[in-house]
């Protein structure tokens, strides 16, 4: 890995975390899913 892939890899990854945690705050829940994608209703 390069390291502006690494840095745009943090960056985006910050960038996740920050919106989960908004998402959170408001009442929107967030679940990762096996695949990696990302999804508002309850899995299980």
């Amino acid at each position: 890995m390069t390291k502006l892939t690494a840095k745009l890899t943090r960056i985006a990854d910050r960038a996740v975390q920050k919106a989960q945690e908004e998402n959170r705050k408001n009442g929107i829940p967030v679940w990762q899913m096996p695949d990696g994608s990302f999804t508002d209703k309850n899995p299980f």
